[in-house]
């Protein structure tokens, strides 16, 4: 079977993705198996956006130039403002990001999730700047990421009909993915959700699993 990484991180290169799994598992994978949100993001805004006032990291710009999308420092030639997660957020970019917003330009977002998990505890996430953002502003993005169609659409390119089977810790990003696409779910339990019975019940996964070391076994696969 074929591993896919799919992130909501905006911040991780599609190589920065496989190096963090080769690094915590010893799995080589190859980086045209990683999905970012970025990647989702610029895939769902090539054509229709030609500049973009970003809130991000350079991982996010990138991914946009990749696919012919000119970012910009001067809200006002912005004809999109695109918010990812951002380390070096300032003032004065959460004002420019207003500003471009409420003068007419798309609002993007690579994912609402609204926290990031870190070694200390859970850390703001990118849900966290597009809400701000979208507050200041009165408007509501177009979301890219996980669970949302731009990324659906993009995994789907990689997939194609092949049985899938979404594996995550959050479910209403990997559960809420798998099942608007009809592919089967696992929950595992090792980061935002430590109890089954604190899923949602319209989120219930398929498997509910406290490791990944426990999904072979729970799928049936013999190791």
């Amino acid at each position: 079977m074929r591993l896919l990484f799919v992130t909501n991180n905006s911040t991780r290169t599609r190589q920065d993705v496989v190096d963090d799994v080769a690094q915590a598992t010893g799995f080589a994978a190859d980086a045209a198996d990683a999905v970012t949100s970025s990647e989702a993001t610029a895939f769902a805004m090539q054509g229709r956006f030609s500049t973009a006032l970003v809130v991000g990291g350079i991982e996010l710009a990138a991914a946009l130039v990749e696919r012919g999308i000119e970012v910009v420092e001067d809200w006002r030639r912005a004809e999109a403002v695109v918010v990812g997660l951002d380390r070096d957020l300032t003032y004065r970019r959460l004002t420019d990001a207003t500003l471009a917003i409420t003068h007419g330009a798309a609002f993007v977002a690579t994912n609402t999730d609204a926290t990031l998990p870190a070694q200390d505890g859970f850390h703001p996430g990118a849900g966290a700047i597009v809400a701000a953002i979208s507050v200041a502003s009165g408007a509501a993005p177009e979301v890219c990421g996980k669970p949302h169609p731009p990324v659906r659409r993009l995994v789907r390119s990689l997939v194609g009909e092949a049985s899938v089977l979404v594996v995550g810790d959050r479910p209403e990003t990997d559960v809420a993915m798998g099942k608007a696409e009809g592919w089967a779910t696992a929950l595992v339990l090792t980061g935002v959700v430590r109890r089954a019975q604190d899923v949602p019940t319209d989120l219930v996964p398929d498997i509910v699993v406290d490791s990944l070391a426990d999904l072979p076994s729970a799928m049936g696969i013999a190791i």
